[in-house]
């Protein structure tokens, strides 16, 4: 996998992937910036959250669920002085869905906190991660 990063102006970055994708990154006013994109540590928290809600759905689809949305709301916590990493990092999921059972959830989201999300197992070596859930049964 290979990325890039071109510094732009101020604290403005524009990240390129391997895929072809862009995205602009930028701090703050009081830092310097003039808030025109995601801090760079928002994007790892929404990478980690895309990678986890990607095996989650994954997983729930191979075993037959019927997924019909998938939420999930994180909250974090830094450290206080440098290097600022993640301490604390909560996932919260949603899970959408008819006859959805709760322990094929349950599940679902361990196997990826504990096997195959590489970024919140790779992130879970500094900050202490939880995960809880709730289910939305769509009536027929």
């Amino acid at each position: 996998m290979k990325a890039s990063i071109k510094w732009v102006e101020q604290v403005s970055f524009l990240g390129e992937t391997e895929s072809g994708h862009a995205i602009m990154m930028d701090g703050p006013p009081e830092g310097g910036g003039r808030n025109l994109g995601p801090r760079p540590m928002e994007l790892v928290l929404l990478g980690t959250g895309g990678c986890t809600t990607y095996d989650v759905i994954h997983i729930l689809k191979k075993s037959r669920q019927q997924v019909t949305n998938c939420v999930v709301k994180i909250e974090a916590e830094r450290a206080v002085e440098d290097p600022k990493v993640f301490t604390k990092i909560h996932f919260h999921f949603i899970v959408t869905g008819k006859d959805l059972k709760l322990e094929q959830v349950e599940r679902a989201i361990q196997l990826s906190a504990e096997k195959y999300c590489s970024a919140s197992i790779m992130l879970s070596k500094m900050a202490d991660i939880t995960h809880d859930f709730e289910v939305i049964q769509e009536i027929s």
